[in-house]
């Protein structure tokens, strides 16, 4: 149909060098080898996480990164997880060339990082914090929406609302994370003024995925309201499925959940959905199967372009 003949072409496929300009949540421990070279050879751009802190498995997964695929992927450095000063050096003899940095200040690695040649977007949940960005001279942002799974702002806004906002302050070009998850999201995102989408609870689901099946099963089962806000009034908060054990650490908002976390070895693969706290974003209520990433991205243009064209079918 028209989806398999529309091509994606502005300065997020441009500067990825990508097909889609769809880029996988780097999720610790998930965002690994076996996940990205999945995206990055789908024609998105695979991403390997920093954030398990884990930086010699890290290092082997960016190796097997090459040997997967031949394709663009990337690296993300969440610098609060990251103890390691040389963390950006680190990337750079990697010989990435896509980077997105997380949960720290633009202005204490960007400078390495694009002197060294490499393309840096940087994370942003507020407005403030993306003129921060684009003043430290990132090449790009990513919009992260509250409704979006995983370690968050504890002020959280919605896509809907901060992705226009940012991009009426700015012309740097923007990823919207946070509610992506198909088709549709990805086409009101672009109207809102993004060039690009990132996936996380959707890419935690797929086929591909690490993760044990009762996580992906969890995700699958989950209503739009089966995700709990927690550590609100700490920092960071997080977004994450409700068990029994985050219902209970929600209760007490009280105290700071982040020694609380709990056994992420023995959620993520072991499948014991009440030993760690299961990161996931509000569009687990939307997610009703587990798929291949491949299928994934090609449903998603197929509906991305299918939208564009009745809507310009009805009203122009």
């Amino acid at each position: 149909g028209l989806g398999d003949t529309m091509k994606f072409d502005n300065r997020v496929t441009q500067m990825l060098g990508v097909e889609y300009p769809i880029v996988q949540a780097p999720m610790g421990w998930i965002a690994r080898s076996a996940l990205a070279s999945a995206v990055s050879n789908a024609g998105g751009l695979g991403i390997i996480e920093t954030s398990s802190g884990e930086l010699d498995a890290v290092k082997a997964e960016i190796k097997k990164m090459k040997l997967l695929t031949q394709k663009p992927f990337g690296v993300n450095i969440a610098q609060a997880f990251v103890k390691d000063p040389d963390i950006a050096q680190f990337v750079i003899d990697q010989g990435v060339t896509f980077v997105t940095t997380s949960a720290g200040s633009p202005t204490r690695y960007t400078d390495q990082l694009k002197r060294a040649g490499l393309t840096v977007f940087h994370v942003v949940p507020t407005l403030t914090a993306a003129l921060k960005a684009v003043a430290a001279g990132v090449d790009g942002l990513i919009v992260e929406g509250g409704e979006g799974g995983g370690f968050k702002s504890p002020n959280e806004v919605a896509s809907m609302v901060l992705l226009p906002l940012v991009r009426s302050k700015v012309d740097v070009p923007i990823i919207a994370a946070g509610g992506m998850v198909d088709g549709g999201t990805m086409a009101a995102a672009f109207a809102l003024g993004a060039e690009g989408i990132q996936m996380g609870t959707r890419m935690v689901s797929a086929l591909e995925s690490p993760v044990h099946q009762n996580w992906k099963q969890a995700i699958v089962d989950a209503p739009e309201t089966g995700t709990v806000f927690l550590n609100k009034f700490h920092s960071p908060a997080l977004r994450a499925l409700r068990t029994e054990r985050t219902s209970r650490l929600e209760a007490n908002a009280a105290e700071n959940i982040m020694p609380e976390f709990g056994d992420a070895q023995a959620l993520y693969f072991g499948g014991d959905m009440e030993a760690a706290i299961p990161l996931s974003g509000q569009v687990a209520g939307r997610i009703e199967s587990i798929k291949p990433v491949a299928d994934i991205l090609h449903e998603t243009r197929n509906e991305f372009f299918r939208i564009l064209e009745s809507l310009q079918r009805q009203y122009l």
